[in-house]
């Protein structure tokens, strides 16, 4: 690819979406446009290219954009994550709200919808000790195709033999031809949305807990601290940031502070938390109220438990 070519899609890409492409990683857009050049009837990558320079089109850019920003997942990815969130997040967050008995959960660029699957199987086996609760697992991505495939909940064999435990396949999952289709019981757990993470987060109310991991490795610094101060915004003041292991708030924010026996695990810093009672007015804020600015209604607002059903 030309050097001007590069300098194009490194451009659309990051007003679009904050994505950071460098030139060692540029034989992904060669593989990744390639089929939307097809798509789109271009004879070549060059001819769609010259194209976009010309008369730049909202759909085909939006399609491009999805196209780079579509990621790497897999159930239980890490594994460790999914532990601290079973055997330290609940534990506390469940004695802190067992009076309101609510609790609302961010997955944020789910990809193809394993990592909240994950989670919701994780709550399912304590169905009895959350019987009553209401509970919201919102499940977000930029690319609506990918959006799609995770709503669809059907995996090939090599998906579900990466990480998922043999005991929630069989439990979990039917068999459909060659796939595995994931049930309805656990399907009906997520509300997915589309999601840009560089656009107001107020919409989404608040959180008890954010998933946040393996994305911000794709931006730059600048974006990184503009995304994690959002998420601050958005999360409850004793609630819980988990990112990937490669990533850190270290130098980049004084709104989070790691966790030093559980890597990955982040808290809102003392700061954080007086800058969120002067935003909104209350210093502790609820994990009922999925507050968002104005009357804006949070995402999942409409999703019940009895253990779990949408209404």
């Amino acid at each position: 690819m030309k050097i001007s070519d590069f300098e194009l899609y490194k451009s659309l890409l990051y007003d679009k979406s904050g994505l950071v492409i460098t030139p060692d990683k540029s034989y992904l857009l060669d593989s990744r446009l390639t089929p939307i050049a097809k798509k789109w009837n271009y004879a070549t990558l060059e001819a769609m290219t010259l194209h976009l320079r010309a008369l730049p089109d909202e759909k085909l850019i939006k399609d491009i954009v999805e196209a780079m920003t579509t990621n790497e997942t897999s159930f239980f990815r890490d594994t460790k994550p999914f532990t601290i969130f079973q055997e330290t997040i609940l534990p506390v967050l469940l004695e802190k709200r067992k009076t309101k008995r609510t609790l609302r959960i961010w997955c944020a660029a789910c990809s193809s919808g394993q990592e909240p699957y994950s989670l919701a199987m994780i709550l399912k086996e304590k169905e009895a000790e959350l019987r009553g609760w209401r509970i919201e697992i919102v499940a977000t991505d930029i690319s609506d195709e990918i959006l799609d495939q995770a709503k669809r909940a059907s995996y090939t064999q090599f998906e579900v033999q990466r990480g998922l435990p043999i005991q929630y396949l069989m439990k979990y999952f039917m068999q459909i031809g060659e796939a595995w289709q994931l049930k309805d019981e656990i399907r009906n757990m997520i509300r997915f949305s589309n999601f840009n993470l560089l656009d107001s987060m107020s919409r989404l109310g608040t959180f008890d807990i954010v998933f946040c991991r393996n994305v911000l490795i794709y931006f730059d610094e600048k974006n990184k601290r503009t995304i994690l101060e959002k998420i601050a915004g958005q999360l409850e003041n004793d609630g819980f940031l988990l990112l990937g292991g490669a990533e850190t708030v270290l130098g980049i924010t004084d709104k989070f502070a790691p966790n030093p026996e559980k890597r990955g695990l982040y808290v809102k810093t003392q700061a954080a938390k007086e800058g969120s009672s002067s935003a909104t007015g209350s210093a502790t804020g609820s994990s009922t109220s999925g507050s968002s600015a104005g009357s804006t209604r949070p995402i999942g607002s409409g999703l019940t438990t009895g253990l779990f059903k949408r209404t």
